[in-house]
């Protein structure tokens, strides 16, 4: 059985709810990520993707400058522990049809496993897996 923490990026980024649109935007481009894990305190309260921002923000006419990361949470965070099952962790995000599952251990984020990184680890010849695992272009 190949366990999600075999494969889980543990370089993250973690910003408060009430962080600016911009600061997470400016925040993926210097880190050259497409997420951030939305906490309070030590808790995992939601995900935001550069979609997220895009279309719940941006296109909804709010301004990034002054609207919160809490205003476009998506607040309803499916989980793993890096001891579980990758083909569970790929069920999960199938179910709930989420690309970004973060990873739990103790009530501490650990890391976070992708739809990418499954695919890298599951189907290396895939297209999705030679996306994900190429240089990122930005």
């Amino acid at each position: 059985m190949t366990t999600v923490g075999e494969f889980m990026t543990t370089r993250l980024v973690t910003m408060d709810g009430n962080d600016t649109l911009t600061a997470a935007a400016q925040e993926m481009r210097d880190s050259a990520i497409g997420d951030v894990v939305v906490t309070d305190g030590d808790n995992v309260v939601g995900i935001v993707t550069d979609r997220d921002i895009t279309v719940r923000g941006v296109a909804e006419g709010m301004d990034p400058h002054t609207t919160r990361l809490s205003k476009i949470t998506s607040k309803h965070v499916i989980t793993v522990s890096q001891y579980d099952d990758a083909v569970a962790a790929a069920d999960l995000m199938r179910t709930y049809a989420v690309r970004r599952l973060p990873v739990i251990d103790d009530g501490r984020l650990v890391g976070l496993v992708s739809m990418g990184d499954l695919a890298v680890e599951r189907e290396p010849q895939s297209v999705l897996a030679d996306i994900s695992a190429d240089e990122p272009n930005n």
